[in-house]
């Protein structure tokens, strides 16, 4: 990697971090669905380095605790489906695919629980927080069916400008 793209690369991951923290007044509303789709759908593979990134910001100012641990792979899960589906255009696709992650946001973060403390656990967690799913999978379709095509378009011009000296 150039000097360049791994400057973008790092200021990307902030941004993941600094905008889900400009946010963080709305219960599971983020940007962080959204940019991860619209890195993963531009930049390829490389889109996995912002993402955790993220990650190691999120564990750096909150800790590692059991909510956390499945950041390394829940954003994954996203990652690999946007990666699948790079080549879509349409914008209410992208809102469907980020909307379901919303909605499955809390059973998958509950695998972590499972594992841990055990089924009854992770089933009274997981039910706990469908209200907040709800909110989520709303959020994030909201955001991705708006946002997603000026991002990529965006990010796009930024990452071919690294392909010139």
């Amino acid at each position: 990697m150039r000097a360049r793209e791994i400057v973008l690369l790092g200021l990307l991951g902030a941004v993941l971090f600094v905008s889900k923290m400009a946010l963080a007044g709305l219960p599971n509303i983020e940007p962080v669905s959204l940019l991860i789709m619209v890195y993963m759908a531009v930049l390829g593979w490389r889109g996995l380095f912002p993402v955790y990134i993220y990650v190691f910001l999120e564990y750096l100012i909150w800790g590692v605790n059991l909510w956390s641990i499945c950041y390394l792979y829940v954003w994954l899960v996203l990652a690999l489906l946007a990666r699948l589906l790079r080549r879509m255009e349409s914008a209410l696709g992208w809102a469907v695919l980020s909307g379901a992650f919303g909605l499955c946001f809390g059973a998958l973060c509950a695998l972590t629980y499972l594992v841990a403390v055990g089924w009854s656990y992770a089933l009274s967690w997981w039910i706990s927080g469908i209200p907040f799913d709800l909110a989520h999978c709303a959020g994030n379709f909201g955001m991705a069916l708006v946002l997603f095509r000026p991002c990529r378009k965006v990010l796009a011009r930024l990452a071919g400008n690294l392909a010139r000296p």
